[in-house]
């Protein structure tokens, strides 16, 4: 396999992973990890309300790992045509992805643990303060997502094709 079919195959996972877990998978997961507003009255106790948040957990291992699909992409583009400029690129994308990963895991499990309110009275203050962590999550991810992008856009163009639009085969390049 020729270093620009890999490339080429890439760009087909990064795109559309991208589009639909990036862009439109928040909303989705959003609503499947958070505990549903009509199940909190039915929880009473304080062992209740962490089962409920603990039963969050897988979801948000899963969603953390559908989202890192994208920075998988990078770096296996970083290791098909390596440049130093890019490289502490995707580095920045991994440090603020791994960033963005704990501020979401933290928001979304503090929301099933809070349950819209219902769960204040037995848990500490602090977690009402994850209603909070949207705001932080956004400062970081529109930076990451214009990284991201940009990085993407970069590295599924192909190397042969001059600013002009001119092909050069492999020949013409020693």
């Amino acid at each position: 396999m020729t270093r620009l079919t890999a490339k080429a195959l890439v760009a087909v996972v990064f795109w559309p992973c991208l589009f639909f877990f990036w862009f439109l998978g928040p909303f989705v997961l959003f609503l499947l990890s958070t505990t549903s507003s009509e199940v909190c009255p039915r929880l009473e106790t304080r062992a209740e309300f962490l089962a409920a948040a603990n039963g969050t957990l897988p979801m948000l291992v899963v969603q953390t790992l559908i989202y890192a699909v994208p920075i998988v992409c990078l770096v296996l583009w970083s290791r098909l045509s390596p440049e130093p400029g890019r490289a502490r690129h995707v580095a920045t994308c991994i440090k603020l992805f791994a960033v963005a990963a704990v501020i979401g895991a933290v928001w979304d499990y503090g929301t099933s643990l809070t349950c819209d309110g219902y769960g204040q009275p037995f848990f500490s203050p602090a977690w009402q303060m994850t209603s909070y962590l949207p705001i932080v999550g956004l400062l970081i991810n529109i930076p990451l997502y214009v990284l991201v992008f940009s990085l993407g856009r970069a590295y599924s163009t192909r190397d042969d094709i001059t600013e002009d639009g001119v092909v050069h085969s492999s020949q013409d390049n020693p």
